[in-house]
């Protein structure tokens, strides 16, 4: 059983805490593209009392400020004042549909470091209250380039994934995959939804529920993240959780397609070999430079080391009891995005709207880092692909969302979509805005 913290927790809770706040921070050896690839350099794991933290303070965007965006793009928000935009998805008629949400807050707090680091991250923004719904944006027809807002889909649970499949839009809530019936152009669906199958949701230290449907309409694939860092809220919880889950649309039964993936935020489909990739955020407190997050095809069967070990089998000694056998079995991810990057959102680029250079790859939306010094994350990177493999390192594309001197904070991208006019949509949960971002 989960107990809350005992009083004799508040002092070295406040010491640490006033510790956080003023910088206490583990130095990174490796820029995040020094540790990237299929060979990332791995350093000997640390040991900490306290998670070091540094977190930039959440200021917004001002005065029309928006992103950096590459050369021979441009950016363009198409809604602000959002509460916590956190996943995009693009209609066929061209329609955007933002889930706006962000954690139930079920997860108990049952350490210092549980609630050091719920407080001090608090300060970014990314712990702000989401509006529970799913809003429809739709690009005016008078040509003046504005966009509608609509509350399409209201009084929802956490939602996160979303797909369209047929004439029935499917619904990721932390709890439950939902379906409700779809028309094209309709702005709001009544009423609740259906269930179509349960989600582990018991504690929800990891609430998103990624979504992606088969490219035959006949499956869904579920990414359900750790109930924890590496399992310290015990075994029992972790049931179903740190995996991809594949479900029949038709009957709701599911079975765990992949395994030992801590926190699968982003699901897509490769378009050259039609294999699933996914991103993951990894474990943390074992150093700045340690663990990569990464970018990986998704094996039907296969375990990927949680919470035993990481980036294959790199043992974590950390977790009691070792399971040699499981560890034996793990299979090292494609590609390492860079150490604490969190990367919430994946989109393999198809368009033609974008420049040459960005096509057949993948876009990643890296979150950003909360324990580590400087900074990593907080962009949209890019990850070219050759013969449906990932090659050379991410480059760059839209970035500016935290200040030169990391104190401040505008934004933090989080999903991806690409939209029927090739553009690339961002939601970004930190600045409460959704960019387009087109040549």
């Amino acid at each position: 059983m989960n107990k809350p913290i005992k009083p004799t927790f508040r002092v070295a809770l406040a010491v640490a805490l006033v510790a956080s706040i003023t910088g206490c921070n583990e130095h990174a050896s490796y820029d995040p593209s020094q540790q990237s690839g299929s060979n990332p350099p791995l350093p000997n794991a640390k040991s900490f009392f306290t998670p070091p933290m540094q977190v930039p303070k959440r200021v917004g965007w001002l005065n029309g400020a928006t992103p950096k965006v590459a050369d021979g793009l441009k950016i363009q928000s198409i809604a602000s004042g959002l509460m916590h935009p956190r996943q995009v998805y693009a209609l066929p008629n061209g329609d955007i549909l933002v889930a706006e949400s962000n954690s139930p807050g079920a997860e108990p707090l049952t350490s210092p470091k549980q609630a050091i680091a719920g407080l001090v991250s608090s300060r970014s923004g990314k712990s702000a209250k989401g509006a529970n719904r799913i809003t429809l944006l739709r690009k005016r027809a008078d040509g003046t380039g504005e966009w509608e807002r609509h509350v399409f889909i209201d009084h929802l649970h956490s939602p996160f994934g979303m797909q369209l499949v047929g004439d029935t839009l499917y619904v990721a809530d932390t709890d439950a995959i939902l379906k409700f019936p779809y028309k094209t152009g309709e702005t709001a669906i009544q009423g609740p939804g259906v269930e179509l199958a349960d989600l582990p949701d018991r504690i929800n230290h990891h609430w998103t529920k990624a979504l992606l449907a088969s490219p035959d309409g006949k499956k869904l694939y579920v990414g359900v993240g750790s109930n924890s860092n590496i399992t310290e809220n015990g075994l029992d919880v972790e049931y179903r959780r740190a995996n991809v889950l594949e479900v029949d649309i038709v009957t709701g039964a599911s079975r765990i397609y992949a395994a030992g993936i801590r926190n699968p935020t982003g699901l897509q489909w490769e378009p050259k070999t039609g294999k699933l990739w996914a991103v993951a955020n990894e474990r943390d407190e074992i150093g700045a430079d340690l663990v990569p997050d990464y970018l990986t095809s998704v094996q039907d069967g296969g375990f990927y080391g949680w919470p035993y070990s990481y980036y294959g089998q790199h043992v974590d000694t950390r977790v009691k009891p070792q399971r040699p056998d499981l560890v034996a079995k793990a299979i090292k991810p494609d590609y390492a995005i860079g150490s604490h990057v969190a990367p919430l959102g994946v989109l393999f680029y198809t368009g033609t709207n974008l420049p040459a250079q960005y096509r057949g790859g993948a876009f990643i939306g890296e979150h950003g880092s909360w324990d580590r010094s400087p900074l990593s994350g907080y962009a949209v990177t890019y990850v070219a692909f050759e013969n449906g493999r990932p090659v050379g390192p991410p480059k760059p594309v839209v970035t500016g969302f935290a200040s030169a001197d990391e104190k401040s904070l505008y934004g933090a991208p989080v999903g991806l979509a690409q939209d029927p006019d090739g553009a690339l949509i961002i939601a970004d949960d930190v600045g409460n805005t959704v960019w387009r971002v087109t040549k």
